[in-house]
């Protein structure tokens, strides 16, 4: 049996965590629930019954799309095997690892929990394979680029009106863990008008503008490391719960991160607490770095690009998405209220947003309608669709069953 590989924290710093909670001293550059901004002040205040970030969490929780999470692809698609990670469960992982990095540092937990469970409510179905066919067909239509992390804000703030802080709408639109960094400086962003000159650019020039994104708080960064935390390790285990690699398979031995997923999450977190305590950044160490740039590249190689999951989405769900899209467009240009976009997804907006602020989702382009529609989409909803709008399509799915060998 290999010998596991935890790491510890450092003597020094665990004695100096110790110290500083015995003396009640707090972390100055934590976020503070009292300087929260919102686009209406006067609506959401900060109390001692309801913290600012607290109350976004509640946001959040109560929002008709988190429920989603549960059927939509986090990695592997079409299984129906209850131990395979949905996007319902990494989004509770971000936040579990983010919040005891934050805890050991001192960080507001509040707005680091709102952040990870926000971080992906505007995902495709069928994860990052989906969100690409989306993109390229919205950019095909009007230039515009979809990215997740961008929509997800666009659910927060647009869609449901839910008055969410700058802080955790900037965390969200920061997330992005496919960019990890030796360090991770907060940027300073200057309000709403900055924030939104931000989301217009990532939708106009897309990958290049959210690679240049960095979160405005620590709480922020600590979200976005973990993100990748919470996937390196878990797409593994994935891979041979799916039976896409073999058991008996071993990824290369990486001394400074370890192999298993409790291994790397563990070392990760103490790397980032030895390295990060009493900064105003986070960083890693150098071999940590490099160590999870390589597991990344070695996900990529025997999993994301793994031919039997790529050859299903570009042979099958791509064309599906094409579709779907179109004959999405088809009804809201001409304005079909008997439809299905209307009546499962223009009616659920507008009943969302009943107690909220006056708002015609009409007024939107008719291809930001049938994007928001689609990305709402859980991976069953969306092969039902395909199935209600094209019976006789010769594109059909089957799910890998509980039972086969």
């Amino acid at each position: 049996m290999a010998t596991m590989n935890y790491q510890k924290l450092l003597p020094e710093i665990e004695q100096q965590i110790t110290e500083d909670r015995s003396n009640n001293k707090t972390n100055p550059y934590a976020a503070l629930d009292e300087n929260a901004l919102r686009r209406n002040m006067a609506r959401d205040k900060n109390s001692v019954l309801r913290p600012s970030y607290a109350r976004d969490i509640d946001k959040i929780l109560h929002l008709p799309l988190y429920n989603r999470y549960n059927d939509k692809t986090q990695v592997f698609s079409l299984y129906h095997n209850d131990d395979i990670t949905r996007r319902g469960l990494h989004v509770q992982l971000v936040s579990r690892i983010a919040r005891n990095i934050g805890r050991l540092l001192g960080l507001n937990l509040d707005l680091i929990e709102a952040i990870a469970l926000g971080h992906d409510i505007g995902h495709t179905p069928f994860g990052h394979a989906g969100e690409r066919f989306l993109s390229e067909l919205l950019h095909s239509e009007t230039g515009r680029y979809f990215n997740h992390n961008v929509h997800s804000t666009r659910v927060l703030d647009i869609l449901y009106k839910r008055n969410v802080s700058l802080q955790v709408l900037d965390g969200v639109l920061c997330h992005n863990g496919e960019f990890e960094m030796s360090e991770y400086r907060p940027c300073v962003l200057d309000g709403f008008s900055e924030y939104d000159s931000r989301v217009d650019k990532c939708y106009t020039s897309g990958g290049e503008a959210i690679k240049a994104l960095v979160p405005m708080t620590l709480e922020g960064c600590v979200v976005r490391i973990s993100d990748i935390i919470a996937y390196v390790g878990k797409d593994r285990q994935d891979a041979v719960t799916a039976k896409m690699i073999d058991e008996s398979f071993r990824f290369d031995e990486l001394a400074a991160i370890g192999n298993t997923n409790a291994e790397i999450i563990n070392n990760l977190v103490v790397d980032i607490v030895n390295n990060s305590y009493g900064k105003d950044y986070l960083k890693l160490s150098d071999d940590t770095y490099k160590a999870i740039s390589k597991a990344k590249k070695d996900n990529y190689a025997h999993i994301y690009l793994n031919p039997s999951v790529s050859e299903l989405y570009d042979n099958t769900i791509s064309p599906m998405f094409r579709d779907i899209y179109y004959s999405l467009l088809y009804d809201v240009t001409r304005h079909k209220e008997d439809s299905v976009i209307y009546r499962h997804h223009i009616a659920y907006i507008k009943e969302g947003l009943r107690y909220y602020e006056d708002y015609d989702y009409l007024s939107e382009a008719p291809n930001q309608i049938v994007a928001d529609y689609i990305a709402s989409m859980t991976d069953d909803y969306f092969v039902e669709l395909h199935k209600h709008l094209f019976p006789d399509s010769s594109l059909s799915i089957e799910y890998k069953s509980y039972f086969e060998e």
